[in-house]
C-alpha cells in the first residue's frame, strides 16, 4: 500500500517594515529638589526668597532622608522680622518627575531666513536629573493682625526674639487704663483721604476697583479737617493660630432659607434695625427659674410664655391656678393627681400651661417644685411643710418603657381609664404612709408624708428656726436630720419588702446621734456656689462628710480596741 502526501497551499504576505525605535538615553542620578514659591522671584532675590523660608539650613533638613514630620514643615514667612506675622504652611511632597535641561540655539543677527519665514530656533532637551521631592503651598493663608508696634508688650517680644537682655530686664507691667478708645489728635486727613489704622500700604488689583460699567469705584471717605476720629486703643494681640481651615470652601454664596429678615424697634433711641432670625429655631417655654440666693421672686410668666397664652385651654389655666390657691407649692406628680389623666398628659406635652401659673426653684429646700407666682416660701414659716425631700435609690431600673407599653397608656388616659393603676392609686401616688410602697424613688414634700411618727417630728415646731437657711429651709439641721434618717430607713425597708417599726427607728436615731457630729459653720463671706453642691438633696456638705467619716472610723477602732 503506499501513502500519498500532499503540501499546504502557499500564500503570498505583504512585507511589514518596523519603524526605528528611539534611541535610549540613561537616566542621571543626580537627584534635585524643588520649591513651588507662592510668588515672584528674581534670579537676584533667590537669597531672599530661601530666606524667607527659613534658610538653607531648614530646607536640607526638610529634605533630608528619613525626616520626621516636623521637619517636613516648611514655612514661608512673607513678613520676615515681624514675630506677630503668621506664615504660610507648606509640606514636602514626594513626586517621580525628571529634570530637564533646554538649550535654544539662534543664528545672530538674523531673524528670518530667505523666503521670509521668522527663524524659531533649535531646541535641546536633555536629561541632567530626577525630582523625588517638591514642596508645595496648598493651604490658605492665616488671618494677619499687626499689634501697636509702640506697645510695652510688642517691644518685649522683640527683644526676646533677639535676646536683647537690657530689654527684657528693663520690662515692667504697665498699669492699667481704661482708655479703650481714643481721639487721633494731632493727625491731619485731609479732604477726600482715606483713613486707615494700618501702616502698610494695601496693593489691590485695579480691577476690583472698577464697577460693571467701567467706570473706576471709589472707595475713598471723605473725612473732614475738623472732625474727630478716634481708634480702638485696645491691647490685643494675636494667638499662634487664628483658624485651623486650611482648605477653601464652596459656600454657594445662598442664603439660609430658614432665615428671615425681622425689624427690631430701640426702646430707648425708637431707632429700627432689622437683623436675620432663624424661623426654625427652637422656642423654649420653660417656666421662670431663680435660684435660692435671688432675692426677688417672678409675679409673671416671662414674656414670650405669655404670647402664647390664648394657644391653651383656659379650662386648665382655670382649674391650676385654683389647685395653687389651695396650696401654693406642689410636686408635679401630686399636681397631676389631682387632674384627670388626660389633662396631665395634655399639661406634660404642652410645655406652656406650667409656665403660665408658676415658677420653680433651681437649688434649696424647694428644689423642682410649682411655686405660686407673687408667693415666697423663704419668707412664710408655714411653707415648710412645702419642704421636698429626696433619696437616690440606686437599684431602681432606668429602662424606657417600649412603644407598645407608651401607646397603651396613651389610649387609656384617653378613654379615662387606665390599665395597670388604679385610679385610687395613681391620686395617691405622692403620699408616704410608711405602710404602702406606691413608686420605687423617694421624692416627698413634709406636707404629703402621713406616716403618725414622721408628722408628729414634721409638726413639731420646737426646733424652728427665725430664718430660712438655704439647705435646711425653717427646719433646724437636728430636727431635718431626724426626720431623713427616719423617712430614709422606712422607704428602703418598704423597697425590701418589710414595713419599719418606729422602734427601729428610734434606734437608729440614738445610734446616729451618739457619734454625729456638730453642724461645721462657714464664716459669712463663705458663700456657696449656685449648682455647685446641691444642699437640697440631704447631702451633707464635704467638711461635714469627711468629719463624719473621721468620727466614724474612730469609733470603730475604739470599740476594736476594748474587745
Amino acid at each position: 500500500m503506499q501513502a500519498s502526501t500532499s503540501s499546504a497551499p502557499q500564500y503570498d504576505f505583504p512585507s511589514v517594515t518596523t519603524p526605528n525605535k528611539a534611541p535610549t538615553h540613561p537616566l542621571p542620578s543626580t537627584s534635585f529638589y524643588s520649591i513651588e514659591y507662592p510668588g515672584y522671584v528674581r534670579p537676584e532675590s533667590v537669597p531672599k526668597a530661601v530666606q524667607n523660608l527659613g534658610g538653607s539650613s531648614s530646607l536640607e533638613a526638610a529634605f533630608r532622608r528619613g525626616a520626621s514630620k516636623a521637619e517636613t514643615l516648611v514655612e514661608l514667612q512673607l513678613r520676615p522680622g515681624n514675630s506677630f506675622a503668621h506664615p504660610v504652611p507648606g509640606e514636602v511632597v514626594a513626586t517621580n518627575s525628571i529634570v530637564f535641561k533646554v538649550t535654544k540655539r539662534k543664528r545672530k543677527n538674523r531673524t528670518s531666513d530667505n523666503a521670509g519665514n521668522p527663524i524659531v530656533g533649535d531646541y535641546k532637551a536633555e536629561a541632567i536629573g530626577v525630582l523625588p521631592k517638591v514642596v508645595r503651598f496648598r493651604s490658605m493663608v492665616d488671618y494677619q493682625y499687626q499689634p501697636n508696634p509702640d506697645d510695652a508688650l510688642t517691644q518685649l517680644r522683640s527683644a526676646m526674639d533677639t535676646m536683647n537682655v537690657s530689654s527684657i530686664s528693663s520690662y515692667k507691667i504697665p498699669p492699667e487704663k481704661e482708655d479703650y478708645t481714643v481721639t487721633n489728635e494731632g493727625d491731619a486727613f485731609p479732604s477726600g483721604s482715606v483713613h486707615s489704622q494700618t501702616n502698610f500700604e494695601m496693593n489691590l488689583d485695579p480691577q476690583l476697583l472698577t464697577g460693571e460699567d467701567g467706570i473706576s469705584a471709589s472707595i475713598e471717605t471723605p473725612i473732614s479737617q475738623t472732625a474727630k476720629v478716634t481708634r480702638s486703643n485696645l491691647r490685643l494681640f494675636p494667638p499662634p493660630l487664628f483658624s485651623r481651615q486650611t482648605i477653601a470652601q464652596g459656600y454657594n454664596f445662598k442664603a439660609n432659607p430658614a432665615s428671615i429678615i425681622s425689624t427690631v424697634v430701640d426702646n430707648e433711641t425708637g431707632e429700627e434695625k432689622k437683623r436675620l432670625i432663624n424661623r426654625m429655631r427652637w422656642k423654649g417655654y420653660g417656666p421662670a427659674t431663680i435660684a435660692f440666693a435671688d432675692t426677688a421672686v417672678p409675679d409673671k410668666p416671662p414674656p414670650n410664655v405669655e404670647g402664647v397664652r390664648e394657644q391653651v385651654d383656659e379650662n386648665i389655666i382655670k382649674r391650676l391656678e385654683e389647685l395653687f390657691e389651695e396650696r401654693p407649692v406642689w410636686t408635679r406628680m401630686s399636681l397631676f393627681n389631682q387632674v384627670s389623666a388626660a389633662v396631665a398628659r395634655e399639661i406634660h406635652n404642652s410645655k406652656v400651661i406650667l409656665p403660665l401659673v408658676c415658677y420653680n426653684f433651681q437649688d434649696g429646700p424647694w428644689r423642682d417644685t410649682l411655686v405660686r407666682f407673687g408667693y415666697d416660701p423663704r419668707k412664710d414659716p408655714e411653707a415648710r411643710f412645702y419642704q421636698r425631700l429626696y433619696f437616690r435609690n440606686a437599684s431602681h431600673p432606668m429602662n424606657r418603657p417600649s412603644v407598645i407599653t407608651r401607646r397603651q397608656e396613651r389610649a387609656a388616659a384617653n378613654t379615662g381609664h387606665p390599665l395597670d393603676v388604679d385610679q385610687d392609686e395613681r391620686r395617691t401616688s405622692h403620699i408616704f404612709d410608711g405602710q404602702t410602697l406606691t413608686k420605687e424613688t423617694a421624692a416627698f414634700q413634709l406636707c404629703d408624708i402621713v406616716d403618725p411618727m414622721l408628722k408628729d417630728m414634721i409638726e413639731n415646731p420646737s426646733e424652728i428656726r427665725e430664718v430660712c437657711h438655704e439647705r435646711d429651709g425653717w427646719y433646724s439641721t437636728h430636727s431635718l436630720e431626724r426626720i431623713k434618717i427616719v423617712l430614709r430607713h422606712k422607704f428602703f425597708s418598704l423597697l425590701d419588702g418589710r414595713i419599719a417599726t418606729d422602734e427601729e427607728c428610734q434606734a437608729i436615731i440614738d445610734e446616729n446621734e451618739s457619734y454625729t457630729p456638730k453642724t461645721l459653720t462657714l464664716p459669712r463671706s463663705a458663700k456657696l456656689r449656685v449648682g455647685k453642691h446641691n444642699m437640697a438633696k440631704g447631702a451633707m456638705r464635704p467638711e461635714e462628710a469627711a468629719a463624719f467619716r473621721l468620727r466614724a472610723t474612730l469609733e470603730r477602732e475604739k470599740k476594736a480596741t476594748m474587745r
